[in-house]
């Protein structure tokens, strides 16, 4: 689960056209035959697809100072192929990219976003074997792309904003296998039937490269996390939003677990993986582990309450675990697509006694007035 809170778009640039509404959309359904890495690769045909990047990483050398990032790019289907139209401006898809930077030492968070269609002058998604994967303009006043490209068994990852003033230029190796998520990654968001995607994880990406801020130039290395999901409907009827995590903790394990939740506040659906050291999943029934929120965070810019602060307890594998965000402000507001937020932000690990046990990403999505991402 990772936010996608300008997937409405979709719906404006389809609204009123009537061969959209009468279009159809594949399915996530059991029975994927998964192949790495021709599936890192885009998949026509599912409405939402997304290349999902997230870390912490550190300066090189003394002092150390410490950065969270997000990079993402997202296809979102208006149609399910190109419309029949004799210009290069026809197009079934529109690009989106975000884009964060949490400078730990100086306590902010810096976002950016791009959004255009998918035309051969603004951005796009490569078929396999293009080794770039998907890629679309930088914002106005920025020369050059956002780019995610696979480069050997890993990813390339850059973006810039000029105006917002960073950069990001990282180059990840896995150093543990694909992880689906659920059994036979088919990750289930609802009771109700129809309500899932297709979903996998690099759970450690060895990382390193530069990201620059407010024209200074850090080298960097560290560890990052890559999702990857595609589908075509996953909220189900009453969720208005989900808690994500993503948590690489110090003695090797991983695990991934989100929380949907309807309008009161209750979760409605839930669903976990731990990862061994060797990078074999267990899937954890709901009863199996929890995620409760200690404290609170109201931003002052929007006014959302969000959970700020958790344990996290699987207790038959001897996990409890204190988790708490490195910055208090790491809201992502975006401008496009209807304006909705929604809060990516690194965050520490610790035992109970605070011990440093890992570190590690959460989303929050669905906080706030008229936010529900429209999924």
């Amino acid at each position: 689960m990772r936010s996608r809170a300008l997937f409405a778009v979709a719906a404006l640039l389809a609204g009123g056209a009537g061969w959209a509404a009468s279009a159809r959309w594949r399915l996530a359904e059991p029975g994927y035959r998964w192949s790495f890495p021709r599936d890192h690769s885009t998949h026509p045909g599912y409405r939402n697809e997304w290349w999902y990047f997230t870390g912490q990483v550190v300066t090189r050398g003394e002092p150390r100072r410490r950065f969270g990032y997000q990079l993402t790019l997202f296809r979102v289907g208006v149609l399910p192929e190109a419309p029949p139209l004799d210009s290069a401006w026809a197009a079934a898809n529109v690009v989106m990219g975000h884009a964060a930077l949490t400078d730990v030492a100086g306590r902010g968070h810096r976002f950016s976003e791009v959004l255009a269609r998918e035309t051969p002058f603004l951005g796009g998604f490569g078929p396999w074997p293009a080794p770039l994967l998907a890629w679309v303009r930088a914002p106005a006043g920025t020369d050059g792309r956002w780019t995610v490209r696979r480069d050997g068994d890993g990813f390339a990852l850059a973006m810039e904003d000029r105006a917002r003033g960073f950069s990001l230029r990282l180059s990840t190796r896995p150093a543990k296998p694909v992880v689906l998520e659920g059994p036979g990654g088919l990750s289930v968001k609802s009771a109700a039937p129809g309500h899932a995607s297709l979903y996998y994880s690099l759970t450690r990406l060895a990382t390193e490269g530069t990201l620059e801020l407010d024209g200074r130039t850090f080298e960097v290395a560290g560890e990052s996390w890559m999702d990857k999901e595609f589908g075509s409907s996953q909220l189900g009827p009453g969720q208005v939003g989900w808690d994500w995590f993503s948590l690489q903790l110090a003695d090797g394990r991983d695990l991934m677990l989100y929380q949907l939740r309807r309008a009161d506040g209750a979760v409605d659906f839930a669903s976990a993986t731990l990862v061994d050291r060797a990078g074999r999943p267990r899937y954890l029934a709901p009863a199996e582990w929890s995620a409760r929120a200690t404290g609170r965070w109201r931003s002052p810019a929007t006014g959302a309450d969000y959970p700020a602060g958790w344990r996290v307890e699987v207790p038959r594998e001897g996990v409890r675990l204190e988790v708490s965000p490195l910055v208090a402000d790491q809201e992502n507001r975006a401008s496009s697509g209807g304006g909705l937020v929604y809060w990516e932000g690194a965050v520490a690990v610790r035992t109970g006694d605070g011990a440093p046990a890992g570190q590690g990403y959460v989303e929050l999505t669905g906080y706030g007035r008229e936010n529900r991402p429209p999924l």
